[in-house]
């Protein structure tokens, strides 16, 4: 009989000889100044949350300004967020979106979190795909990568048309839309966008988006001032 202590030795033993990509933990919650409860997974290098930020607020306690007439969205080169269709409902499902003047205060996240930046999103990409592991060259690429990371990313339910995906890593990515040109709003329930941290240019940064009916991630590059979720992230 495997007494207690030599149960865990045992299972600590087997875990070690799993791919990373097996390798996916629960993690703990963190709360945001706003009080909002966030679950959390780990995966790869990081712990990450497994819900989108919908804080209204900074973690210094500043309030972030909602804003929710188009054209003054548009011209802005400080933070704001907004709800999706100016529904503060949709963000109690899919988050809120932000804009990347939000996202480079670096007060956006809870106290010992932050933005995840471009590696750190291929650091998830290839603890995750089933093909390409962490520091493959695919990564490196624009547009859509990997083979099932994206299907893997995904919940299993709400995205449109039958595009749900199987959770595997437990990130539960869920299609929250976007806000884009001329200010409107698009395609929630059926495409997801998150930003990074890492600038490409003056102008623009690096960014991810996963796909209904598509099992890659795309690594593009859009203006700050568009509208986007967030997942923020701790060293484990």
């Amino acid at each position: 009989m495997i007494n207690g202590i030599s149960y865990i030795v045992f299972s600590f033993l087997l875990l070690s000889t799993l791919s990373p990509k097996a390798q996916t933990l629960k993690g703990d919650s963190v709360k945001d100044i706003d009080g909002n409860i966030y679950r959390t997974v780990i995966i790869g290098n990081y712990e990450w949350m497994a819900v989108n930020l919908k804080t209204t607020t900074y973690n210094d306690g500043t309030k972030i300004p909602n804003i929710t007439d188009s054209i003054v969205w548009t011209g802005l080169t400080t933070g704001a967020y907004c709800c999706y269709r100016n529904d503060e409902s949709n963000a109690k499902t899919y988050g809120a979106l932000y804009n990347w003047y939000a996202v480079n205060t670096g007060r956006l996240c809870p106290d010992g979190w932050r933005v995840p930046s471009d590696e750190e999103w291929k650091n998830l990409e290839g603890s995750v795909d089933s093909r390409y592991g962490v520091g493959d060259p695919v990564w490196d690429k624009s547009a859509g990568r990997g083979v099932d990371v994206g299907e893997r990313l995904k919940t299993r339910s709400g995205w449109s048309f039958q595009g749900s995906g199987t959770d595997d890593a437990g990130f539960s990515a869920l299609p929250g839309g976007e806000r884009c040109s001329h200010g409107r709003y698009f395609i929630m329930g059926r495409s997801g966008f998150w930003w990074s941290s890492t600038e490409y240019d003056s102008t623009g940064v690096w960014y991810r988006n996963i796909i209904y009916g598509v099992e890659d991630v795309n690594r593009l590059i859009h203006p700050k001032w568009m509208g986007f979720s967030v997942r923020c992230l701790r060293d484990k």
